[in-house]
């Protein structure tokens, strides 16, 4: 069996036109080869290119999207706006756990509008563009990513009695 495959889409006008490097898509990127995933980062803008490299993620059946960025409330923070037409199912209960955890480490965090959903077969998960936002974001995908994964690909469900 193939390792699964995702893609860590990063919303950064500045990184994307070489200000500065991304630091988040590496931490993903990490996380997911060292669970033995293949992993691609593709920083852009943010806007609808985020959206379209979503888009065409999905398109190629990736297992799992993540993106990072662009889920704030500044006029430029649309990644929330370009993932919810893709999405044919919202996952709120993952949206809700991560602004939890993230708010127990930074009030802010109750400002993200970040989306959770399946498209097609694949997870979509929308994250901030802090290195300790994924970090949190981790925390709570490690718990489930491969549960959701399995199920999207027709796995049977447990049994917890």
């Amino acid at each position: 069996m193939s390792a699964p495959k995702a893609v860590v889409v990063v919303a950064s006008t500045r990184a994307a036109s070489g200000m500065y490097d991304d630091t988040t898509g590496p931490i993903l990127r990490d996380w997911l080869e060292g669970r033995g995933w293949t992993a691609e980062v593709v920083v852009l803008p943010d806007g609808d290119a985020i959206g379209e490299a979503i888009g065409d993620a999905v398109g190629r059946g990736v297992a799992l999207v993540v993106s990072t960025g662009g889920t704030g409330v500044s006029p430029r923070d649309r990644t929330p706006e370009v993932t919810a037409p893709l999405l044919d199912r919202e996952l709120p209960g993952i949206a809700e756990e991560l602004r939890r955890r993230g708010a127990a480490r930074v009030p802010t965090a109750v400002l993200s509008r970040g989306l959770a959903g399946v498209a097609r077969r694949t997870l979509v998960i929308n994250l901030p563009g802090s290195p300790g936002a994924v970090r949190t974001g981790i925390e709570v995908l490690d718990e489930i990513v491969d549960h959701v994964v399995d199920q999207l690909r027709g796995g049977d469900h447990e049994r917890h009695d």
